[in-house]
């Protein structure tokens, strides 16, 4: 559950982030691609939660393609839920701060952040009940017994 909420949150923050960039580049030089702001959110989200890359570059036993798959994975998630929300399912304006929550970039990149978020974040966290529990039990030790006087 816990992993749940952190992947909820880092995804949020992530795709708020990139949402809210990508309405500021709108407003300065009226340059707006939806799908490849959404796209880049579920990209990024990809590459940064659950195992991030970092953690995956050092650690000798697993490779980078995981998170460039998810990546890319990511990327296509990304822009099928701007499709689903703004395409398939076209909900009706919430306006919150005279701004429409469904097409206003910071809160809807957010949503989809932590939608994508949320689910790598669980998918890296099967399996790791048993880890830190494995790491301690190496080899066997030697009992010394007492010497008696």
């Amino acid at each position: 559950m816990v992993k749940l909420l952190v992947g909820l949150l880092k995804g949020a923050v992530i795709g708020g982030g990139v949402g809210y960039g990508a309405y500021a580049l709108q407003q300065s030089t009226d340059f707006s691609n939806a799908w490849l702001t959404y796209g880049l959110i579920g990209a990024l989200v990809g590459l940064f939660v659950g195992r991030p890359l970092w953690s995956l570059i050092k650690d000798k036993n697993s490779t980078t393609w995981v998170a460039i798959l998810k990546g890319a994975f990511g990327f296509g998630v990304g822009c099928g839920l701007y499709a689903l929300v703004a395409k398939a399912i076209s909900p009706s304006p919430l306006l919150i701060s005279g701004y429409d929550a469904f097409s206003w970039s910071p809160i809807l990149g957010g949503a989809i952040g932590a939608v994508y978020g949320g689910f790598v974040e669980l998918d890296d966290a099967i399996g790791d009940e048993g880890k830190g529990k494995d790491k301690d039990k190496s080899a066997p030790v030697k009992q010394i017994a007492a010497k008696k006087k």
